[in-house]
């Protein structure tokens, strides 16, 4: 068993980079954590963590060994997970990556009240439209708006969201209104910088295609994009759950009706070596039946 603690210890140091945050953390002195990681090194007859005055940084044998100790503690919780499964009760920690407007508007709503269902279970919930890398930053469940996974993805879809381009009624006015999306080329189109936005994607007599698109703004958050399509700075293409208020309002009239922009899947992102512990497996059910399959936000065009 101790061994087992001092793996654990030692991971969360890798996962921390400091001995002295990952002390502060468990309430012990620094000088107990270096203790114990130190004694997990001669234990092995290998350096794990390369130390310095500035930073921590793990040895090859070290990042080998963090991987390993990955696999076998999820092992070790896999197997007490399952003993406890039949109780139906989930417990423990989950560290969740959420999209920022989307997870603060209508996923943080859903996860405080699975975390007030459950009080013996632990959220950690990051806000961030960045793609995260689950295992190396000790992720358990990414819930990811996107058009695209990679091959090796372990997911589930929770949901969609339609896809709508809008334009404020003060710039169609000033610039004409495209009949096409090919004549978005001679317009200011708005683009978000976390995708490939170089080109909007329409489909077009059942297939798909990409049309060229050029501005002056950018962004890599949509509530800026569509602040700006409000105040007539260009032609934005939104998720219809950031757009739909705007619209509803008038602030921005839907354009290119006639030519359908591919919806956003909105998946359930998993460790794809590791077993679904039975906490998260509940969770992602939840969110499941709460987001789909015909969610508030897809409202249909006037």
């Amino acid at each position: 068993m101790d061994q087992l603690e001092n793996m654990r210890l030692f991971v969360r140091v890798a996962e921390q980079g400091s001995f002295a945050a990952v002390a502060q953390q468990l309430g012990v002195a620094r000088s107990v954590v270096t203790r114990k990681v130190a004694g997990l090194e001669a234990q092995l007859g290998v350096k794990l963590i390369a130390r310095s005055t500035r930073r921590l940084s793990l040895t090859s044998a070290g990042a080998g060994y963090l991987e390993k100790c990955r696999e076998i503690l999820n092992l070790v919780e896999v197997a007490a997970t399952e003993m406890a499964e039949d109780r139906q009760v989930p417990r423990g920690s989950i560290r969740i990556s959420l999209p920022l407007i989307f997870g603060v508007r209508y996923l943080a709503p859903l996860l405080l009240e699975f975390g007030s269902r459950y009080p013996e279970l632990d959220l950690d919930l990051d806000f961030s439209d960045r793609r995260v890398n689950l295992i190396e930053e000790g992720v358990d469940l990414s819930i990811r708006i996107t058009d695209y996974l990679g091959p090796r993805e372990v997911t589930r879809r929770l949901g969609s969201s339609r896809m709508a381009v809008v334009a404020a009624p003060s710039y169609l006015e000033r610039h004409g209104e495209p009949v096409h999306p090919a004549d978005l080329a001679a317009h200011q189109c708005l683009s978000y910088t976390f995708a490939d936005d170089s080109a909007w994607q329409f489909v077009i007599d059942g297939q798909l295609r990409g049309f060229p698109v050029h501005g002056r703004l950018q962004a890599n958050n949509g509530d800026v994009l569509l602040d700006a399509a409000v105040r007539g700075l260009g032609i934005a293409r939104e998720p219809i759950f950031i757009a739909g208020p705007a619209l509803a309002a008038g602030s921005v009239r839907e354009i290119l009706v006639d030519f359908p922009v591919p919806e956003l899947g909105i998946h359930a992102i998993l460790p794809g070596s590791r077993h679904v512990p039975h906490r998260i497996r509940m969770l992602v059910e939840f969110l499941a039946t709460r987001l789909g399959p015909e969610p508030p936000w897809n409202c249909p065009r006037d």
